[in-house]
This record gives structure tokens, C-alpha cells and sequence, in this order.
């Protein structure tokens, strides 16, 4: 607990607090100038459990306000990279990359075990679909925008509290006219909202403070000036998004089928089984059965190239996230009897140990 001591010298926090935040699981849903502040202080305090959704890579113009990334990491995909550094920065704590961008039709699948969604991008419609996603899940969704040198901060959805589409009713002629690239921006002020928003992360997980639900916090750079804003829940808006968000669940595809720890057991014996670690090689810790096949994910499509369609497999990765990502990607590409270990490894493990 040596890392933490100063927080925890927080009466609003203490040791409890600190439990709380080692429990917590957030998505931060785009890894670039906003992104990068709330990985770096959400990592720095502790938050357990970090998935990381970004399907860009890094450019040279990101790295005068993305200080997570160097020259080095120019064309690297910007939630791999990011995951690297911050699980560097905080070794204690499990960082979870998706290197791809945030659709309707994984939308679910990767928010199923998270409590928390942070939108860093700078899309409309990204944030619409986080909303509505929120919506069905009933999590909070930490919303922060910026343009040129200004920007804005609020909760949504939090505790049944106004929404995203309270404040921004969708209309059908919408269009994304201006985006951060195009309006320009200060490269101080995604680091100065992308605080704010990990700010308003550690309240709702600690439960202290006041939330920023149903108020709109503005912040103009230029003039060092702040205002805060009221805005009601709209009923209509509300049932607008949950009508949304149930449509894109149901038209979801086929989910993933688990196994677990137990039954993995039983299914590790049958030699007609295909069961692929796609850990890298390694990777510890290592796995004694004789029928696991060790394919990083690098090299899984060139590895099944000769496989049925309809074989019987089984993916497996540390902790159940990757393996799961994986099998998703698989159905979509025709394989029809996929499953993955619930969990992963690490959950085996703790099995085995007994």
C-alpha cells in the first residue's frame, strides 16, 4: 500500500476506499488526447481493472497533447501502446487493450464486466452508442469534449439521472462537421478535461463528493473561466436511448460461449478438442497438458487456415478477455463451435491450487 499512502491518508478515502478502487473495473473508450490523462491518473490510482477500446494508430501530430506515446510509437495501434505504458506505470493493476474501434456490433461484448465508461472520442455518433450501451447497462457514462480551447465536462446516466440525449437530443440531419483535426486544438487542454474526468471516476467509485450529474461543467482555456450549467432528465430522450440501446443488443451477434474452469478439466483430455493459448510464448504461467497448442494471436489466422469451420475449440488467455475477443472475431469469420475458458488462466490456476 506504499504506493498509495497519500490518498489513502484522505479521510474520504482510507483503506476502504482504496479497496474500492483496487475492485473497480472502467472503460475508456478512445486512447488519444483525452484518453491519455485519465489512463495515466485513473492507472496512478490504483483502478483494478482497465480496458482500453481504440481501434487508430499513433501519429506524429497526437504527440503535442498524447503524452503517452514518443516518435518510436508512430503507426502503433494507440490502445496496445497504451496499455503497455500504463501497465508499466502501475504493474499492480490489470490493463485490458481492444485495439479496435467501438461499433454497434461489439459494443456490448466489450462492456459486459465493466462498471464505468469514459468517452475520450471525438465522435457523435461514438457517443450516442456509449450512451445508449450505458443506458441498457445501467452504468455511469464520464463524458468530456473539447474544441480549439474550450471544453466540457458532465456524468450521464448516473444513479437514473439525466442522459446524454437530455442534453443533446439527437436529430436525424446530424452530421459531424468539426472534429479535434480539423477545428484545431490546444495540447493542454485534453490533458486539463481528460483530469476532470478521472476526477469524476475516482467520486463515483469512492462514493464521495458531488457528481457532475445533470450539470454541464464548461472550461474556456483562453480566459481561465468556468461556468456550470443545469439540465433536467427528459423522459423522452431517455426511452429514445433504451429503445436504441435494446435494438443494437438484440441485433448483436451470436455471443461467445464459456467454459469453465471445472469443465475446461474434462475438455482438456479429448484429443479431438483444438485448445490454443494464445499467450506469447513467454508468458507465465505455463500450462501442463499436453493437448494445448501455443498460438499468439498474431499468428492464430494462419494457423487455422487449414481448419474445419465446424472443429471443436477452445481459446485460452490470462484472464478471459482476450481469448473472448478472439472467439467473437472467429465467429464472424465462419467457425461455428468456438469457447472460451471463463476467466482464463488465471482462474484455472487458483482451481488447480486447491
Amino acid at each position: 500500500m506504499k504506493r498509495y499512502e497519500r490518498q489513502i491518508a484522505l479521510p474520504e478515502i482510507g483503506i476502504s476506499g482504496q479497496e474500492k478502487l483496487s475492485n473497480a473495473k472502467v472503460l475508456v473508450i478512445g486512447a488519444g488526447g483525452l484518453g491519455c490523462p485519465v489512463l495515466q491518473n485513473l492507472a496512478g490510482s490504483g483502478v483494478g481493472c482497465i480496458g482500453i477500446v481504440d481501434g487508430d494508430v499513433v501519429e506524429v501530430s497526437n504527440l503535442h497533447r498524447q503524452f503517452l506515446y514518443t516518435l518510436s510509437d508512430i503507426g502503433k495501434n494507440k490502445a496496445k501502446r497504451a496499455a503497455e505504458v500504463v501497465s508499466q506505470q502501475n504493474p499492480e493493476i490489470k490493463v485490458v487493450p481492444y485495439d479496435c474501434f467501438f461499433t454497434k456490433e461489439n459494443a456490448f461484448e466489450i462492456v459486459a464486466d465493466y462498471q464505468i465508461i469514459l468517452d475520450c472520442s471525438d465522435s457523435l455518433p461514438t457517443r450516442y452508442l456509449i450512451n445508449d450501451v450505458a443506458l441498457v447497462k445501467s452504468i455511469p457514462m464520464v463524458y468530456a469534449s473539447i474544441h480549439k480551447m474550450e471544453g466540457q465536462l458532465s456524468v450521464f446516466n448516473y444513479q437514473a439521472g439525466p442522459t446524454y440525449r437530455c442534453l443533446f437530443p439527437e436529430k436525424t440531419n446530424t452530421k459531424e462537421t468539426i472534429h479535434c483535426h480539423d477545428g484545431g486544438v490546444l495540447g493542454v487542454l485534453p490533458n486539463t478535461l481528460g483530469t476532470l474526468q478521472a476526477t469524476e471516476v475516482l467520486k463515483i467509485i469512492l462514493e464521495i463528493g458531488t457528481v457532475l450529474s445533470g450539470k454541464l461543467l464548461l472550461y474556456d482555456g483562453l480566459e481561465t473561466k468556468t461556468q456550470l450549467l443545469t439540465f433536467e432528465k427528459n423522459p423522452i430522450e431517455v426511452q429514445n436511448g433504451l429503445l436504441n440501446g435494446l435494438s443494437i443488443l438484440s441485433e448483436a451477434p451470436k455471443t461467445v460461449r464459456s467454459i469453465s474452469s471445472e469443465n475446461f478439466l474434462e475438455e482438456v483430455r479429448k484429443e479431438s478438442n483444438l485448445i490454443i493459448d494464445l499467450r506469447e510464448n513467454y508468458e507465465e504461467p505455463k500450462l501442463d497438458f499436453p493437448n494445448i497448442k501455443t498460438v499468439p494471436i498474431d499468428e492464430l489466422e494462419n494457423y487455422l487456415s487449414a481448419t474445419s469451420k465446424n472443429q471443436k475449440i477452445i481459446l485460452l488467455c490470462s484472464f478471459g478477455n482476450k481469448s473472448r475477443m478472439t472467439a467473437a472475431y472467429l465467429l464472424q469469420n465462419g467457425f461455428t463451435n468456438l469457447f472460451h475458458l471463463h476467466k482464463g488462466i488465471n482462474a484455472l490456476n487458483e482451481l488447480l491450487s486447491h
